[in-house]
């Protein structure tokens, strides 16, 4: 079965912050793995292809994180 490969650029400045993002991630239905790193300042996310790349995104919008750019499986999106 196919995945989807999302990563984010997300303007995070402390471990709170990296911290917020990985716990929605956690409990986004679909997610199968992630990796957020604060020293990068990405979210990397392998999800199952029903999960579309605009949920992910507004998920982390909503942690209240400014998202700088995102890629689907390499292309570059809209944010």
């Amino acid at each position: 079965m196919a995945e989807n490969h999302y990563k984010f650029n997300v303007t995070m400045t402390c471990g709170g912050c990296s911290g917020a993002v990985e716990r929605v991630l956690k409990k986004l239905e679909g997610v199968k793995s992630y990796n957020v790193s604060l020293e990068s300042q990405t979210a990397d996310i392998t999800t199952e292809p029903s999960l579309q790349y605009e949920t992910v995104l507004e998920k982390i919008k909503k942690t209240g994180k400014k998202v700088n750019s995102g890629e689907k499986d390499g292309e570059t999106m809209a944010v």
